[in-house]
C-alpha cells in the first residue's frame, strides 16, 4: 500500500465507485467491477492444482504459496479489489481460421500480435488511481496487470466482470473472452459488485477443440499439454509426443477460445496498439525461422513475444516447420539452422528433418 485512506465519513463510497467506473471508460477499458478479498474455494482449486503438477515448471506459482489467494497477505492492508477489463481482439488482421488452416503460416495468439499489454495497461490503472486520489485524498492501493501472484480471474468473477469457462478463461455474456484484466488492489471501503453467474451450460465445444487434450476435465486445465505453455513457459525441449499437435502456432494458442459461441459478442479492440505488427498475423514460417537474434530483438521490441528469447523462438518454429508440407524452402530454411549455437534448436531442427525423411 502506497498512501493512507482519507477518513471514512469523508467519502461517499457509493458515488465513488460509479465514478470509478465512468472514469475506467474514458481511460479505455470496457468495463469495472469491485470485490472483496474472500477466495477460500479458488484457493481450494489452486492448491489441489499445484498438488496435481498441472503448473509444470511454472514454480513460481507453488513459491508465491497463498499470496496469491489472500490478496490481504500480498498487499497488507487490502480491503477491496478493483477489477478491469480491456478488449484486445485485432479486428484488422488476417482471419485466425485462415492461417491455422495454411501449415506453411505462422500462428501467433492473437493477444501478442500487437504491442505489449503490460505497460499499457499498467499506466491506465495509474490514472485511474490518481484520479481516485482526487476525490479521497492519499489512500492505499497498488496496481497489477498480470505482473504478481493475484489470482485475477477469480477476482473478476467476483466482481461481475464475467465467468470462469471450462476453458479456464473469464468470459463476459455481452463481450466474450478476448480481453485482458487489471486490478487495483486498495484499502478504500468500496461496495462490491455481485459475482457473474456460469452460462457454459453443456457445451464442451473448448473441449473438444483443444488440439492437445490439455483441458483434461471442465475448468482444469494441464498446462504440461497446453501450447500456450509449451511455447511461452516452457524453456527446455518440447516433448515429443506433443510437437505434431502443435502444428503452426509458433507463440500461444487460442483454439478453446475460437471455438467458444460466446465470442460471437466480442468486439474489435479500440486501442491501435493492439493490432498487427510485422505482420506477424500472418507471416509465412520460412520467413520468421530466417529472423537472426538482432532482426528478433528490433522486431518484436515492445512486444510480449520477446519474453521468450531468440532460441525458443527458432525452436518453435522448427517444430511448425517440422509439420508443415516438405517443400524445398522448409528444408533449406531447415538445413541452415542446423549448426546453430544452441543444442535445444539444434534438437528441435533435427527432429523436424526426420519428419521430413531429409
Amino acid at each position: 500500500m502506497k498512501q493512507t485512506p482519507a477518513p471514512v465519513d469523508t467519502v461517499d463510497y457509493a458515488a465513488l465507485a460509479a465514478q470509478i467506473r465512468r472514469w475506467a471508460g474514458e481511460l479505455g477499458f470496457q468495463q469495472a467491477g469491485i470485490t472483496g478479498i474472500e477466495l477460500d474455494g479458488d484457493e481450494r482449486h489452486l492448491l489441489d492444482w499445484l498438488r496435481a503438477g498441472h503448473h509444470g515448471e511454472m514454480v513460481y506459482m507453488a513459491r508465491h504459496g497463498t499470496r496469491r489467494s489472500r490478496p490481504a497477505e500480498l498487499v497488507p492492508g487490502t480491503l477491496r479489489v478493483i477489477s478491469l477489463r480491456m478488449d484486445y481482439w485485432p479486428g484488422t488482421a488476417h482471419a485466425a481460421a485462415g492461417v491455422l488452416e495454411n501449415p506453411a503460416r505462422a500462428y501467433v495468439s492473437r493477444y501478442a500480435l500487437g504491442r505489449d499489454y503490460h505497460k499499457l495497461l499498467r499506466q491506465r490503472l495509474q490514472r485511474l488511481a490518481d484520479r481516485i486520489s482526487a476525490v479521497t485524498g492519499p489512500f492505499g492501493y497498488r496496481a497489477f496487470t498480470d505482473s504478481a501472484p493475484v489470482l485475477e480471474k477469480p477476482l473478476a468473477r467476483n466482481a461481475g466482470l464475467g465467468w470462469i469457462g471450462k476453458h479456464t478463461n473469464l468470459i463476459n455474456e455481452r463481450a466474450g473472452s478476448w480481453f485482458f484484466l487489471g486490478e487495483l488492489y486498495t484499502d478504500l471501503p468500496l461496495p462490491v459488485d455481485r459475482r457473474a453467474d456460469d452460462h457454459c451450460g453443456s457445451c464442451r465445444a473448448c473441449i473438444d477443440a483443444c488440439p492437445t487434450g490439455a483441458i483434461i476435465a471442465p475448468y482444469t486445465l494441464d498446462a504440461r499439454r497446453c501450447i500456450s505453455y509449451l511455447t511461452i513457459e516452457l524453456r527446455g525441449p518440447i516433448p515429443e509426443a506433443l510437437r505434431p499437435l502443435i502444428g503452426n502456432r509458433i507463440y500461444g494458442c487460442d483454439d478453446c477460445q475460437l471455438v467458444c459461441p460466446w465470442n460471437r459478442f466480442a468486439r474489435p479492440a479500440a486501442e491501435s496498439a493492439f493490432q498487427p505488427r510485422h505482420a506477424l498475423d500472418g507471416s509465412d514460417l520460412v520467413t520468421l525461422f530466417a529472423w537472426s537474434e538482432q532482426d528478433f530483438e528490433q522486431r518484436t521490441r515492445g512486444s510480449a513475444i520477446r519474453r521468450i528469447g531468440h532460441d525458443c523462438w527458432l525452436r518453435n518454429i522448427a517444430v511448425a516447420l517440422g509439420n508443415a508440407p516438405a517443400t524445398p524452402d522448409v528444408i533449406a530454411a531447415l538445413h541452415s539452422r542446423r549448426a546453430h549455437p544452441s543444442a535445444l534448436v539444434r534438437e528441435h531442427v533435427e527432429w523436424a528433418l526426420r519428419r521430413h525423411g531429409a
